[in-house]
C-alpha cells in the first residue's frame, strides 16, 4: 500500500516550522512505514524544493509559488499536476490532506481522496467566536464536499464540522496518536512547583485565562512558578502581542514567577515535560492536541479544559483533571492540590500513560487507519 499526505507543515529540520498538524502525520507515516507500507508526504508552501528521506519517509518539499492573478485557484491546479505525476510514476493508491485552508479544493486526483480533519479555519472561527472571511469558507467547503472520504481526529470535531458545512457525508473518527516507545518517562529531577504550558502563545489556546488562574495559584503557594514555550502571536482581538496581553493581566508577584522559552526543539520538548511539576493546557479550541498526548505518555498530571474534545482524550479525575478554562478557581485549585499532593500526582502520571498506550498509541491507531485506507482502496 502507498499512501501520500498533501501537507502544509511537517517536522522536518530542513522544513519551515511545523506544530500539531505536522507531528501526527510524521506519527502516522512512521507507524505505516513499520507496517510494510510506502508513505510520500508533498509539503507545500515551502521556501524551497527539495527531496528529503525521513527514516524510510519520501518527503517532497513544493516551494511556493505566485501567479498574476487568481493565485488561490491557479497554485492548487499547479500542485495537483505535480502530485498527479507522482501518483502515476510512483503507483500511489491514496492521498490525504487536512482541512485547514481547504488545499484540495479544486484539485483532482485518479486515486482516492481523503480529508482529516485537524481543524479547519471555519471550526477554529465559531470556537473563538470571530467571523471567517467568506472566501475561506467556501474554499474549505469545496474540499470538503469533493472529498471522497473525510475522516476526523475526534467525533467532536467531526460532528462540529459536519455542522458548520452542512455536510452529508459520513465522518469516521480515528484519534491522533503518539509513539509510547519514543515518549517513555524520563528518570530527570522535578523542578519543584514549576507549572508548564508549552504551545503556541495565543488566546484561543486559554493562556489569557492562565494568567488568571496563576494569581490566585501565587496567592496560596509563593513558590509556584510557571514556564511558557512557545512562540508569541498577534491578538486577534486586541491586534497585539498576546504577550503582552498575558503579562499585563499578572500581579506584581505573579509576573516574577513566569519566564517564557519562545522556541526548543522539538527533541527536547520530553526533557521540559518531564522535569515540570504539573502541565497545564487549557484551550478553548482544538481538535485532538498531540501536547496532551505527550504529556500524558510522559507520565505527567495534566490540568486542561474540559470542552468537547477533552472527554475523548481525558478521563476526569483519573488522567488529570478537566475544567472550564473561565473558571479560574476551579482551575487554580486543582493545580494548588496537585503541587501539594504527591501520590496523587503520581497516580495521574500512570493512569495517563496506561490510558494513551491503551486507547492512542501507534500501534492501536495505525492498526484502524490502515484499515481505513485499505477499505476506501479496494472499494
Amino acid at each position: 500500500m502507498h499512501i501520500a499526505f498533501l501537507t502544509p507543515e511537517y517536522p522536518h529540520p530542513d522544513l519551515s516550522r511545523s506544530a500539531g498538524l505536522g507531528t501526527s502525520i510524521k506519527n502516522l507515516a512512521e507507524g505505516l512505514i513499520v507496517k510494510g507500507s510506502k508513505v510520500t508526504v508533498f509539503v507545500i508552501g515551502q521556501h524551497q524544493e527539495c527531496e528529503l528521506n525521513d527514516e524510510g519517509i519520501h518527503v517532497i518539499a513544493l516551494a511556493k509559488q505566485s501567479h498574476i492573478a487568481f493565485n488561490w485557484y491557479l497554485e492548487r491546479k499547479r500542485i495537483q499536476r505535480v502530485v498527479q505525476g507522482y501518483v502515476y510514476r510512483e503507483s500511489i493508491q491514496l492521498i490525504e490532506a487536512p482541512d485547514w485552508t481547504g488545499i484540495t479544493a479544486f484539485m483532482r486526483f485518479t486515486v482516492p481522496l481523503v480529508i482529516r480533519l485537524h481543524g479547519s479555519d471555519a471550526y477554529f472561527c465559531y470556537l473563538d467566536g470571530r467571523q471567517q472571511k467568506w472566501k475561506n469558507y467556501f474554499i474549505e467547503k469545496k474540499a470538503l464536499r469533493k472529498a471522497d472520504a473525510i475522516v476526523s481526529v475526534s467525533s467532536f470535531t467531526g460532528q462540529l464540522t459536519k455542522q458548520l458545512f452542512r455536510l452529508r457525508k459520513d465522518i469516521t473518527t480515528i484519534h491522533n496518536s503518539i509513539d509510547v516507545e519514543v515518549f517513555q518517562p524520563m528518570d530527570l529531577a522535578v523542578n519543584t512547583n514549576q507549572l508548564l504550558y508549552f504551545g503556541t502563545i495565543i488566546r484561543k489556546k486559554g493562556v489569557l485565562e492562565l494568567a488568571h488562574a496563576f494569581n490566585l495559584i501565587i496567592e496560596q503557594q509563593p513558590e509556584a512558578n510557571l514556564l511558557l514555550i512557545g512562540k508569541d502571536s498577534r491578538d486577534v482581538f486586541e491586534n497585539t502581542s498576546t504577550l503582552e496581553l498575558f503579562s499585563q493581566l499578572l500581579s506584581v508577584e505573579a509576573k516574577n514567577k513566569v519566564k517564557h522559552l519562545p522556541e526548543v526543539p522539538y527533541t527536547e520538548i520530553k526533557r521540559y515535560i518531564s522535569q515540570a511539576h504539573v502541565v497545564v493546557l487549557p484551550s478553548f479550541a482544538e481538535a485532538f492536541p498531540m501536547t496532551w498526548l505527550e504529556t500524558l505518555a510522559l507520565e505527567k498530571p495534566l490540568v486542561s479544559s474540559n470542552i468537547g474534545w477533552a472527554n475523548e482524550l481525558m478521563v476526569d479525575g483519573v488522567t488529570g483533571y478537566t475544567v472550564n478554562p473561565k473558571n479560574h478557581k476551579a482551575f487554580a485549585s486543582k493545580v494548588l492540590g496537585l503541587l501539594e499532593d504527591t501520590e496523587k500526582r503520581m497516580a495521574f502520571g500512570k493512569a495517563g500513560r496506561q490510558h494513551v498506550s491503551e486507547k492512542f498509541s501507534a500501534e492501536v491507531i495505525t492498526k484502524q487507519n490502515m484499515e481505513f485506507y485499505k477499505k476506501l482502496i479496494n472499494s
